[in-house]
């Protein structure tokens, strides 16, 4: 099998080719050096020439207060990037692995948010996710994998954040009123290429297992890292920030276990192996 891989030098993208290397599985990874997404026409050459079996879309743009004041590059990057790649991929009849967002759905409540529940979403980097989504979703082959709360090697996140900033202040205040699952893009990666080599096409929600809020996450990385240092709950009032933020990311793995893939780890073992991973 070959597989084209976008956005490699993010978290996800980077830990995806390195699992298909793992598994003899030629993964071709483009960032937008090699590919632009939003150049309908480079997008075309590209797949055309790499003559692979399907495409794992990982490339975005995930910068989500940016995303209020230029709107029109975030959406030309998530819904056209997307559009162009859905188009070779129809043409070319091959699958497409799409990844998507909790904040597609209003962020609210307690339960747990359904795979083919009711979107609603709560900013513009929700709105133009929730745009691709219904581009793939017309796919007859295809995969949306909606992730929460990303932590990975490749990139920065909220552990390395709150690694640095407990070194450097010894204290520090996370808010407790936002739930939600992280996701360690090594774990993810494995069930994506597990996925890819099947035809259990449709829309997934694939975190670690378990969840907390960011104080709790906080706590438990400071735990884990044997640092002493005072974490203080707030809410979220105390951190203003232009794009809202869902208070429940809690999302069903009814579609992973419908299809018998394999949940992820918890997130505890999850974020014990990554600080190993980071000490190397």
């Amino acid at each position: 099998m070959k597989v084209l891989v976008t956005g490699v030098k993010g978290q996800l993208g980077y830990d995806i080719v390195n699992e298909c290397e793992k598994r003899k599985i030629e993964a071709i990874g483009v960032d937008i050096e090699e590919m632009d997404i939003t150049n309908a026409l480079q997008v075309s050459n590209v797949i055309k020439n790499s003559c692979v079996d399907a495409v794992i879309h990982c490339a975005a743009w995930t910068a989500v207060d940016k995303a209020e004041d230029e709107i029109d590059m975030c959406r030309k990057v998530n819904r056209d990037g997307t559009e162009n790649i859905a188009k070779i991929c129809k043409e070319l009849n091959i699958p497409m692995m799409y990844f998507s967002t909790d904040y597609v759905f209003n962020g609210q409540g307690e339960i747990p948010w359904k795979e083919y529940g009711e979107r609603e979403p709560l900013n513009i980097y929700g709105q133009t996710k929730y745009e691709g989504e219904l581009i793939v979703e017309k796919l007859e082959k295809h995969y949306i994998i909606r992730i929460s709360w990303v932590f990975g090697l490749n990139g920065n996140n909220f552990i390395k954040t709150m690694l640095r900033l407990g070194e450097e202040k010894r204290e520090v205040s996370v808010v407790d009123d936002q739930i939600g699952s992280p996701t360690y893009t090594y774990d993810l990666a494995r069930l994506c290429v597990d996925m890819i080599q099947t035809e259990q096409y449709g829309t997934y929600h694939a975190t670690n297992e378990g969840v907390c809020s960011w104080y709790e996450f906080a706590c438990e990385i400071f735990k884990q890292a044997g640092m002493k240092v005072k974490v203080t709950p707030v809410h979220s009032d105390a951190f203003p920030a232009k794009a809202t933020r869902p208070s429940n990311s809690r999302m069903s793995k009814t579609e992973l276990d419908k299809h018998e893939f394999n949940r992820l780890p918890s997130w505890q073992n999850a974020l014990e192996r990554y600080l190993k991973v980071l000490k190397r």
